[in-house]
């Protein structure tokens, strides 16, 4: 058993820890709105870079072998098909993390109860 003594030590150390926790943290309506803002400017430069490679290879292409702009403009297509591509996988990687996010919070605490029932038993 412990003492009387050790016990206010105990609960004054507790209220001191949450003293310095301090209130939660809330995400605010701005911060959530420039962190959408950056993801939509990620990727529309990932289509145009895409796009800005395939160019300069077909440009150089053509160049090169003095032919008509044929290999600017396959370069240039397939340039934004990989802009596309590489979007199309941002996007989903956003989703996986906003989707885990959500299944995140909406679980309950698993603070106290029967720790038989938590543990599956």
């Amino acid at each position: 058993m412990t003492d009387p003594d050790q016990a206010e030590r105990l609960k004054a150390l507790e209220a001191k820890i949450e003293a310095l926790k301090g209130p939660v943290q809330t995400k605010k309506h701005t911060d959530e709105h420039y962190s959408q803002a950056h993801l939509a400017w990620r990727m529309v430069i990932e289509m145009v870079v895409g796009l800005l490679i395939g160019f300069g290879m077909g440009y150089g292409l053509d160049s090169l072998f003095g032919t008509l702009p044929i290999f600017l403009v396959i370069f240039t297509l397939l340039g934004l098909a990989a802009g596309i591509k590489v979007m199309m996988r941002s996007a989903t990687e956003i989703q996986q993390t906003q989707t885990a996010e959500t299944a995140r919070d909406k679980l309950p605490e698993q603070t106290g109860g029967d720790e038989r029932a938590r543990d599956g038993d």
